[in-house]
């Protein structure tokens, strides 16, 4: 008869959400990584250079640049 009008789920997340806690105190919560550059041998490592390039983004934008990443985990999931 006739097919289903619900949405397609995704069966893996497009995204993963991370905390960055930053040198100076300031944190940064929820920052988003495209799952595909997460896992392998690297883990979660190559999100640090995501989330540092996304930072120079948004310093030419807004013109007050990020300090340094001290710690970086994961957002819980909700």
């Amino acid at each position: 008869m006739g097919r289903s009008n619900k949405p397609k789920s995704k069966s893996v997340s497009e995204f993963v959400l991370f905390d960055v806690l930053y040198d100076d105190g300031s944190r940064s919560s929820n920052r988003r990584v495209p799952s595909s550059e997460l896992g392998g041998l690297d883990g979660d490592e190559p999100a640090r250079a995501i989330i540092e390039a996304q930072d120079r983004e948004i310093a030419l934008m807004s013109g007050s640049p990020r300090g340094r990443i001290k710690t970086m985990t994961r957002s819980p999931v909700r």
